[in-house]
């Protein structure tokens, strides 16, 4: 359930990162479905980043970016997370408010 420590330097990468290992999840062709993403906020400061892939027949599958703690937490379609992933290092990414 954990996986190994990625390590990216922009934010894209790890957008694209996060949209690929959901698009594996749910069997989907990358590229063709929509991610939206939206900045969490706790006590007025951001605290990371919801990204919701939005696929067929009103399939939704996520991930939640915790800045706090640096990791990345992965949720199926029906809810359940599949995935845990530590990352090694993000000094670079900020969480735009």
């Amino acid at each position: 359930m954990a996986a190994e420590s990625p390590c990216f330097t922009q934010l894209e990468h790890l957008r694209q990162y996060i949209y690929q290992i959901l698009c594996d999840k749910e069997q989907l062709e990358p590229g063709v479905f929509p991610m939206t993403e939206r900045v969490i906020v706790r006590a007025e400061d951001p605290c990371g980043i919801y990204f919701c892939l939005h696929g067929p027949r009103s399939v939704k599958c996520t991930a939640i970016w915790e800045t706090d703690t640096n990791t990345i937490l992965f949720y199926g379609a029906s809810g359940e997370r599949f995935l845990r992933t530590q990352l090694s290092s993000a000094s670079a990414l900020q969480v735009a408010a």
